[in-house]
Parts: structure tokens; sequence; C-alpha cells
């Protein structure tokens, strides 16, 4: 692999309420962002379970994003809160298993904030692609003959 062509994979978890409107609002007003992230919309950011997350490490992704809406305005009450717990102790055991705890990235975004979510893409691909490939999790390839 070239490592000047290299682009890295980020697997995004979007509240279907918030962030995920958010990235709609800024492709329908076609803000420029990059390509780089494989978005997966869930009811709620309190709906995603840490094994998602490590789910998408070993499967070849460099970074993981999970955003949902801001504190107090979670269509499920508290759904955000109990992600933002579990994912501050996610953080905390990933330097255990290998992964640097800067591949994965949690933040609030609301449906109206397509500028903030325009800004929050650029600097979770930028500092994934600061710490290069995800090579923690990767299959040795099979030789060519």
């Amino acid at each position: 692999m070239n490592v000047d062509s290299w682009e890295p994979k980020i697997v995004s978890f979007f509240c279907n309420w918030c962030t995920y409107g958010a990235a709609d609002l800024a492709g329908v007003s076609r803000f420029q962002h990059p390509p780089n992230t494989r978005v997966i919309r869930v009811p709620c950011s309190g709906r995603v379970s840490p094994k998602f997350i490590l789910a998408a490490f070993m499967n070849g992704a460099d970074g993981v994003w999970v955003s949902g809406c801001h504190p107090g305005d979670c269509h499920y009450i508290e759904g955000n809160l109990y992600a933002r717990r579990r994912f501050t102790l996610l953080k905390n055991q990933m330097e255990y298993m290998g992964l640097e705890p800067g591949r994965l990235h949690f933040s609030w975004i609301s449906s109206a904030e397509a500028s903030k979510y325009i800004e929050v893409i650029t600097e979770v691909i930028d500092a994934v692609r600061a710490l290069g490939p995800n090579t923690r999790f990767v299959k040795p390839q099979a030789k060519v003959a």
C-alpha cells in the first residue's frame, strides 16, 4: 500500500434524529467534505454497543465516529448520556487492546448544524489520518504466485 495515496476509512454511527439530519442537510446544501465515512444510521447514539465499534475496527476501519443529539435534546430522553458514559469507558480500554484512543470520536451535532457537521467530519478524518492505517486487526494477505 502506498502511504501517499492512503485515505482513512471511517465508520460513522449517526443518530437518526440529529447528526444524520445534519449530514443530510450538508449534502442537500452541497457543502464540500471528504468522502471517507461510511454512515450507519441508528435510532439513537445510546443504541450503539461497544461491540459494534470493535467489529468496525476488526473489519478494517481506521476510525469510528459516534455522533448524536446534544445533551438534553435526546428523543429517547437519556440515550445520548448513556452513550457518553459507555464510550468514555471504551476509549480508556482501547489502549489495552492495542488501539490508539484517538481512533474513536464522539460528538453532539443537531440536525440544523450542517456547518458544524462539516467541521467535525474534517477534524475526525484529519485526526485518524495522522495516526495512519489501523494495523492492529489486519489479517495477513495470501501471497500471489
